[in-house]
């Protein structure tokens, strides 16, 4: 019998509002020992995700120093002072989840067999997506979740007799 996507996914979504400040997304995140989490609106519906990755992107991209081989030297120097600049100002002002969060919500249905889901999650790259009931979401999948699949000697079995 195929093994589907609600027999492994997490039930449990720990979702957070798109109007956090990235740094309270980085102190939920570390205090659920997360690594993402969906992000809603005002409504309560599911509009992204938001990420460890995410935040260090986005700090990562304030503080970089490339170098364009079409500017002089004087001119590599008023670049990287006007980017200070400009990350500087941004810091006053807290970046909000939604600013920082990717708006593609990629989902699977209840009844999708695993074997497609790791095919997309490969595809996609993803490390998490999320499962719905009716347009619902009513839980997520991780590679945490996946790796039930090997943990667990009468999934691994029942995935092998698919084959």
């Amino acid at each position: 019998m195929t093994v589907l996507a609600h027999e492994i996914m997490t039930p449990s979504i720990k979702a957070v509002p798109q109007n956090w400040t990235m740094d309270r997304l980085a102190r939920f995140l570390t205090d659920n020992e997360i690594t993402g989490s969906p992000v809603t609106d005002e409504h309560g519906d599911i509009v992204g995700i938001a990420t460890l990755k995410d935040i260090t992107e986005f700090r990562w991209n304030a503080s970089r120093s490339d170098t364009n081989p079409g500017l002089t030297p004087e001119e590599e120097i008023e670049a990287r002072r006007l980017r200070l600049a400009i990350f500087e100002e941004m810091g006053k002002v807290p970046v909000e989840v939604r600013d920082i969060m990717t708006p593609i919500v990629l989902s699977v249905d209840e009844q999708t067999p695993v074997r497609d889901i790791a095919n997309i999650m490969m595809r996609e790259h993803l490390h998490r997506i999320f499962v719905t009931r009716d347009t619902k979401i009513t839980g997520i999948i991780t590679t945490y979740d996946m790796l039930k699949l090997i943990s667990d000697k009468e999934l691994t079995q029942r995935c092998a007799e698919n084959d």
